[in-house]
C-alpha cells in the first residue's frame, strides 16, 4: 500500500481542529524519535522577526521541520538569516499578513519586538497557524485577556519562549518548593538587574532597508531614533517594560509556578524603591530622545497565602546576583541558569526528588528541549510547558508591578477578575490607546 504523502492527506481529510485543517505532519501520534528528516514528518515553518533573538529561534526550529517564508520590517536581517540558515531559498516578505497568507506554512515562530507579539499572534492564530512567540508575550494585561480568548477560540497550539521552564536548574527550583524542601515559603526575592540610562539621543532619517511606521506599529507616530529599533526597544515604555518585563518574564514566571500560583496572582503591590532615568507625568515620561524605563526598583507583590515577593532590580546586598532566593520556614534555596544552591539543593544526592513530580510540571512530556516539547505539543494538540494562559497570569504581575512604579503608588488586584481595586485610573492601564490601522483586536 502506497504511503500517504502530505498532499494527499490535505486533498482528502477532513480532520480539523477548531475550524482548521490539520496538516498531515501533525496529525498522526508521531513521537520525537520518529525520523525529523522525512518529508511528511517535517512542517513548513514561517519566521517573523529576523534579529538576533529570532535567529536563535529560526535555528531552533530548523531541527524539526523546514523554513520557507521569513519576515522582517528590517530587509538586512531578513537577507542575513535567509542566507545563514536557508541557504538564500527562503521567501522573504516585509508585511507578516502575506506570510500567513500562505496555505502551506503549519507554524510560524514570532521573535518582534515586544509591542508587536499579540497582534501578530493573534493574526496568526485566526490563520490556522501553531504559534511559537518569544516573551514577554504581550504589552499590556488587556492583550493577554484577549490572546487567551484566541486560542481558546481557535484551538491551536501556542508556546511561549520562558525557555528555564524545560530548564533542569529550574525544574529543580519548582520541584524542590512544591515538595515542602524548604517547608512553607515566607518570602521570595527576584532580582532581574538594572536597566541602562541614555539619551537625549539623535532623532534622524531611517535607514532605507527599515520600514519604521511598521515597525512603530500601534505605538506612536515619533521620529525615528536608532536607540528605539532593535536591540535598545526594551529600555523604552512604548515598545515593552524594561527589565520588569524582560527578566522578570522568566524569573516571575518560575517564582509564581513554584508556589502554586500560576493561574492567579498578588493581591498587592507596594513600591519600595523606584528611580526612572527621566521624569514622569501621570505615568508618562516628559521627554522623547532619552530610555525611560525604571533603572532601579524594589516592588513587593503579596498573595493570599502570605508569601512575599520582591521583584528587584539587583540583590548585591542580599549576597547574590540575578536570580531567585526562595525562603522558607526551614530553610531556603538560590537559582539562576548556572547555579542552584543551597542545603535543600545538597540533600538531593541522598534524598532525590520524585520522577513523579517531573511529569507532572512536564504535562506529561519526557525531558526534551524548549522548542523540541513544542514540536511535541503540535503533534499530539496537548498544552506546551510554557502556555499562554499562565504566561498571561505571571506577566500581568510585572504589568501591575509597572503600572505601580509608573504612577507611583501601591495597587490592589482582584485576580479572580482580573481588575484593580478602586483606582480608575491605574486601572485605565490594563490597556493603551493604539494607533489607527494597528489595533490590537
Amino acid at each position: 500500500m502506497r504511503h500517504q504523502t502530505r498532499r494527499d492527506f490535505l486533498q482528502t481529510t477532513t480532520l480539523a481542529a477548531a475550524g482548521t485543517l490539520l496538516p498531515y505532519w501533525c496529525s498522526t501520534p508521531l513521537t520525537m524519535a520518529d525520523d525529523p528528516n522525512s518529508p511528511n514528518d517535517r512542517p513548513q515553518i514561517g519566521c517573523i522577526g529576523n534579529g538576533g533573538m529570532g535567529g536563535g529561534d529560526a535555528s531552533a526550529i530548523s531541527k524539526f521541520g523546514d523554513i520557507v517564508a521569513l519576515c522582517d520590517v528590517d530587509s538586512e536581517r531578513s537577507g542575513k538569516l535567509n542566507e545563514k540558515l536557508c541557504k538564500g531559498m527562503a521567501k522573504y516578505f516585509g508585511d507578516y499578513r502575506k506570510l500567513l497568507d500562505r496555505k502551506d506554512i503549519d507554524i510560524v515562530t514570532i521573535s518582534t519586538p515586544d509591542h508587536w507579539h499579540t497582534k501578530i499572534a493573534i493574526d496568526a492564530l485566526r490563520a490556522g497557524k501553531d504559534v511559537h512567540c518569544q516573551k514577554p508575550l504581550t504589552l499590556t494585561i488587556d492583550e493577554g485577556k484577549l490572546l487567551c480568548r484566541v486560542v481558546k477560540e481557535t484551538g491551536r497550539v501556542m508556546q511561549v519562549g520562558t525557555q528555564q521552564r524545560s530548564s533542569d536548574n529550574f525544574l529543580n527550583a519548582v520541584a524542590l518548593v512544591r515538595e515542602g524542601r524548604i517547608g512553607k515559603i515566607q518570602r521570595i526575592t527576584v532580582a532581574i538587574g538594572d536597566a541602562p540610562k541614555g539619551g537625549p539621543f539623535k532623532k534622524e532619517s531611517p535607514p532605507e532597508h527599515l520600514d519604521w511606521d511598521m515597525w512603530l506599529g500601534q505605538a506612536p507616530k515619533v521620529d525615528y531614533i536608532k536607540q528605539r529599533c532593535h536591540n535598545d526597544f526594551r529600555w523604552w515604555y512604548e515598545y515593552s517594560g524594561g527589565k520588569m518585563t524582560d527578566w522578570g518574564a522568566h524569573h516571575v514566571d518560575i517564582a509564581q509556578w513554584a508556589i502554586g500560583m500560576e493561574n492567579s496572582g498578588p493581591q498587592t503591590f507596594d513600591v519600595v524603591e523606584c528611580v526612572h532615568p527621566v521624569t514622569f507625568e501621570k505615568g508618562f515620561p516628559t521627554v522623547d530622545d532619552c530610555f525611560n524605563a525604571a533603572t532601579k526598583f524594589n516592588v513587593k507583590a503579596t498573595f493570599a497565602n502570605g508569601v512575599e515577593m520582591f521583584i528587584r532590580d539587583k540583590a548585591d546586598d542580599l549576597g547574590f546576583d540575578n536570580g531567585i532566593m526562595f525562603e522558607g520556614e526551614d530553610g531556603r534555596f538560590f537559582v539562576n541558569r548556572g547555579k542552584l544552591t543551597g542545603a535543600a539543593v545538597e540533600e538531593l544526592a541522598t534524598a532525590p526528588l520524585p520522577e513523579e513530580i517531573f511529569s507532572t510540571l512536564r504535562r506529561g512530556k519526557k525531558k526534551d528541549s524548549h522548542m523540541g516539547n513544542f514540536i511535541a505539543c503540535v503533534r499530539d494538540r496537548s498544552l506546551p510547558i510554557s502556555d499562554v494562559f499562565t504566561h498571561h497570569r505571571n506577566l500581568t504581575t510585572c504589568h501591575l508591578a509597572n503600572i505601580a512604579l509608573r504612577l507611583g503608588r501601591s495597587l490592589k488586584w482582584n485576580a479572580e477578575t482580573e481588575q484593580i481595586v478602586g483606582d480608575d485610573e491605574a486601572n485605565a492601564w490594563q490597556g493603551r490607546e493604539q494607533r489607527k490601522g494597528y489595533e490590537v483586536v
